[in-house]
């Protein structure tokens, strides 16, 4: 006995259960993958944590990303040879 609903569910009952429960159970796993990948990037995991190496490789690097250009790169390199070494 189904009192004021007729039949029963039609068509559209069940075509609505299907689409609410994909949206839900979508939503669900996008929920737990940002939550995951958010945990995962708060850990400080961004990159390598290397050191980035001695000065005169540090300004060989600038070099050759162009950040200095030929000029600076000796001049700096001069500087780092000619200047004396704190030792600890």
């Amino acid at each position: 006995m189904m009192f004021w609903y007729g039949e029963g569910m039609g068509w559209w009952g069940y075509a609505l259960m299907t689409v609410s429960m994909l949206l839900f159970w979508g939503l669900l796993v996008v929920g737990v993958v940002a939550l995951v990948r958010s945990l995962g990037r708060s850990s400080g995991s961004d990159g390598p944590t290397e050191s980035p190496g001695t000065p005169e490789q540090v300004l060989a690097q600038r070099f050759a990303r162009g950040e200095i250009d030929e000029a600076e790169y000796h001049s700096r390199l001069a500087a780092l040879h000619d200047s004396p070494r704190l030792t600890k």
